[in-house]
């Protein structure tokens, strides 16, 4: 998403060897939109980021974590201040620390998304080396303020009237959003830090 892209555009500037594809949420999107963007150009490496839902309680809001299709990328990537961590793929938001906890014993992740795994297996199927860097914008102990997935349109996309109705018949929540807003901001921010670290500092090449 935008919020999510931001940070990281601004602080690396445009540079000719690097595209960013804002894929939108869930994984139909992120299945149409790289595949598309693949039919156009075979790029040498894809990183796939942005938020996830923390569900190893270890990790607090604002840590990047990373899993790797190629072990090369891991030196890179732990020097710009990520950690390994195993990624679950979600059909939808996990919005309850409860629904955290619960995927946390299922699936034995660190962290929950939606888009990465659709992407990195598209890739692969054009032998595209990948990894998945995302930064904790929730951390497994917190709840949601609101239950995004009944917030979406049909496309998988934030619906702001259904957002707006659901602040209006809930004022109180308007608060802890502006508080996750802040949260999911400084998040952004860190992620950004780290990608720039690895941008700048190059990563050696890789087996595809």
């Amino acid at each position: 998403m935008t919020e999510e892209a931001h940070p990281f555009q601004k602080l690396i500037g445009p540079r000719p060897d690097l595209r960013v594809l804002l894929t939108g949420i869930g994984q139909r999107n992120a299945d149409r939109t790289i595949r598309g963007a693949l039919a156009e150009q075979l790029p040498k490496l894809v990183l796939t980021c942005g938020f996830a839902g923390g569900l190893n309680p270890e990790l607090a809001t604002g840590a990047v974590v990373f899993s790797a299709d190629d072990s090369s990328l891991t030196p890179a990537l732990l020097a710009a201040g990520a950690r390994p961590a195993k990624f679950h793929r979600a059909e939808k938001v996990a919005v309850t620390a409860e629904e955290k906890r619960a995927l946390w014993h299922s699936t034995g992740a660190d962290a929950v998304e939606m888009e990465s795994g659709v992407i990195r297996r598209i890739c692969r199927e054009h032998n595209i080396p990948g990894a998945t860097v995302r930064v904790i914008s929730d951390a497994a102990d917190e709840d949601l303020p609101l239950d995004f997935n009944r917030l979406m349109n049909a496309e998988q996309n934030l619906s702001y009237g259904k957002l707006a109705l659901a602040l209006l018949k809930s004022p109180g929540k308007v608060s802890a959003l502006l508080k996750l807003q802040k949260q999911m901001h400084a998040a952004a921010k860190k992620l950004a830090q780290v990608l720039a670290r690895v941008c700048r500092t190059g990563v050696p090449p890789v087996s595809g």
